[in-house]
């Protein structure tokens, strides 16, 4: 304690290896009133605990060196405002139990759906609605909800007198104060009874209601959305006693002002989503579980308020328009870097990462360490579980989906023998899924330069006996032997370039045979295109479509130009080929010429017949004549003047004397 109190004195980073005190350690330095930045890292558990304990050396200088090269970047932030305005959507007997509760600490709102017999509070304390096909959108202070109100009388006019109950001859009308319109035979006393209140209009028995709150209870047993993460203060808790509980605690609190990181970064330039109206990519908008990212014309739009930071955008987009910025890539690498480093120096050799989540996945792979002898009993001085491995270096991030295949080649780059992302089973399916496929492309890539074996791997598990086998079959394969010292590159596709070169050229010094290109499988973001000579034209809509200038003319020749490092394997260009002349070939290109352009058709310039000017290509111009001869808008000159340049083409209209023109009508009114 005196030598934390000692640093914590000073304005130097303080990292303390410990993190059962952290609130004892906090709370000292906010006595001394320390501005010394301190922050937590676990060598317990992660690292000293377990049947390796004793050769975790290394990996305990490895965390450390991570812990201390994380710097906070800056990072812009999404605001929430709520005022308290819950809506509690359900049917009437828990809905106006839980409005009863919380209506002094909330302002308090109730949809009552379905039918309901129970009796409204005697007490006007909040509003009570009726209604079906509840519509919910938005998120925490912005939600807007609709329904369609079949229940003629209106609960906000009624004064809960109970004539409309009396007056009903067929009962129709229950303590709830709802009509049962099945059962009503349209005799109308109960109007009758309202009087002058009017507060029973059957013609609103179908009429469309909407209102705004900031935060939504929901105890149907569907959920309002269907999709994996719900936004930010929408509570779903459906009939379980337990879990209304739950939520109710939960939302009593979302009242005030909110703040979130802004999680990505987007750069529209380069988004291979849509040109021209022809769909490319939509990786993002597939893979997002919380609907944040839609389709918006040639580009996609996110919306930051319902964004949860998963970085699954980022991780499957083919170009790098959607990035990651909780932290940006060139921050969670120099920590890799920093922390590769520091195993080596202290004489690890070979080091595998584990990339896991700060809440399930971390819980999961300390309990490996806690996990000890049953009978060894409550006095046991320390847990004797398996632990994790001493080569195996865990390293949290926000979320799992948020490492992608840059920051995967770059690791093993530096100097990591393999690559593991734990996903647990409460984050979303599709993300392990995508991770997986383009696990299965840098497979590839490593294994045509040697670096063969499971080097890349997702494990999505919430069994802590299957994480200790998969973590403990361990195959040899040793990192490079001379580790790259690139600084990350926030540019996805020029960290994963790096990343290659750097592989390539010490599989080349470890006596590889060199490759030149690698079949890649489909859907994979590099590749090339194959055209048919014999279809395409040289129209050039490709090269107007294309968004990552992959494809371009060929300035004074009639050539169509590729350079293959700028595909992104999207298919607009395709999509937008008039003539079906285009197919995408996924690979990847060892070879300089990737960053070059090469020809992928070219053809016989067609020159003017008038002037000799060359102005397309021949096999356009003959396709053009052909197609048009039997037109009855070409015949004679107009056929002709097809194979004439822009200019000549005036010029002979307006030098031909059988050809008519605007002077020779009348003019004036009736010829007008």
């Amino acid at each position: 304690m005196p030598r934390f109190l000692e640093a914590a004195s000073g304005a130097d980073d303080v990292l303390v290896t410990c993190t059962q005190e952290a609130p004892l350690f906090r709370e000292l330095a906010e006595a001394r009133r320390s501005i010394a930045p301190i922050r937590f890292v676990n060598i317990r558990e992660q690292a000293g605990w377990g049947s390796e304990g004793d050769r975790a050396g290394p990996k305990i200088a490895a965390l450390i060196a991570m812990a201390a090269a994380a710097a906070d970047q800056p990072t812009p932030t999404v605001s929430y405002r709520s005022g308290g305005r819950l809506l509690i959507v359900g049917d009437a007997g828990a809905a106006l139990y839980w409005a009863q509760e919380l209506h002094g600490t909330l302002s308090v709102s109730v949809l009552v759906t379905g039918r309901a017999w129970e009796a409204l509070p005697a007490r006007r304390d909040f509003p009570v609605f009726t209604g079906d096909e509840v519509r919910i959108s938005g998120w925490l202070g912005a939600f807007e909800a609709g329904w369609r109100q079949r229940n003629p009388i209106d609960l906000e006019a009624c004064v809960r007198c109970g004539a409309c109950v009396d007056a009903c001859p067929e009962g129709a009308i229950g303590p709830s104060l709802q009509v049962d319109l099945d059962a009503c035979r349209s005799h109308r006393a109960c109007v009758a009874a309202c009087g002058e209140i009017g507060a029973i209009d059957f013609s609103r028995a179908d009429e469309a209601r909407s209102a705004s709150f900031d935060l939504v209870f929901d105890l149907r047993p569907a959920p309002a959305f269907d999709f994996h993460q719900p936004p930010q203060g929408y509570v779903h808790a459906g009939n379980d006693p337990a879990e209304q509980m739950r939520a109710a605690l939960k939302l009593a609190g979302m009242v005030g002002e909110f703040e979130k990181p802004k999680y990505f970064r987007y750069d529209a330039r380069i988004c291979a989503h849509g040109r021209n109206g022809k769909t490319g990519c939509t990786a993002c908008i597939d893979v997002c579980s919380t609907r944040a990212i839609r389709s918006e014309g040639d580009q996609v739009r996110v919306e930051p308020h319902l964004c949860m930071g998963c970085g699954g955008c980022a991780s499957v987009c083919p170009s790098g328009a959607m990035a990651y910025a909780y932290p940006p890539p060139s921050s969670l690498g120099a920590r890799l870097r920093a922390g590769l480093a520091a195993f080596r120096g202290r004489g690890g050799a070979d080091p595998r990462l584990l990339f896991h989540d700060g809440e399930a996945g971390l819980a999961l792979i300390e309990s490996l360490a806690r996990d000890g002898d049953p009978g060894a009993g409550p006095a046991a001085r320390r847990p004797d579980g398996p632990g994790l491995p001493a080569d195996l270096v865990p390293v949290p991030v926000h979320h799992p989906a948020s490492v992608g295949l840059d920051l995967a080649l770059a690791a093993i780059a530096w100097g990591a023998a393999s690559v593991t992302v734990l996903f647990t089973p409460d984050t979303a399916e599709q993300y392990a899924e995508e991770l997986e496929k383009q696990f299965e492309t840098g497979r590839r890539l490593l294994s045509a330069l040697g670096f063969a074996g499971p080097r890349l791997s997702v494990l999505r598990t919430g069994d802590r006996l299957e994480l200790v086998d998969r973590l403990r079959l361990r195959e040899r394969m040793p990192a490079v032997d001379r580790p790259a010292t690139f600084a990350l590159p926030d540019e996805k596709r020029r960290a994963i370039e790096f990343a290659l070169v750097h592989l390539a050229e010490r599989a080349a010094a470890a006596g590889t045979p060199a490759v030149r290109e690698v079949a890649l499988p489909a859907g994979a973001p590099f590749g090339t295109l194959v055209v048919d000579p014999a279809a395409c034209t040289l129209c050039m809509a490709c090269a107007g479509a294309c968004p990552e200038s992959a494809l371009q003319d060929g300035a004074d020749l009639p050539q169509l130009r590729f350079i293959e490092r700028n595909c992104v394997q999207c298919g607009i260009c395709a999509d937008t080929c008039p003539e079906q002349a285009i197919t995408l070939q996924p690979r990847y290109l060892f070879a300089d010429e990737s960053r070059s352009p090469r020809v992928l058709n070219e053809a016989q310039p067609f020159h003017c017949i008038a002037c000799g000017k060359p102005f397309g290509t021949r096999q356009m111009i003959d396709n053009m004549t052909a197609r048009l001869a039997t037109h009855s808008m070409f015949g004679g000159n107009a056929l002709r003047r097809l194979q004439m340049c822009a200019d000549c083409r005036v010029v002979d209209m307006f030098s031909s004397k059988d050809e008519a023109t605007i002077h020779d009508f009348p003019t004036g009114r009736s010829g007008a």
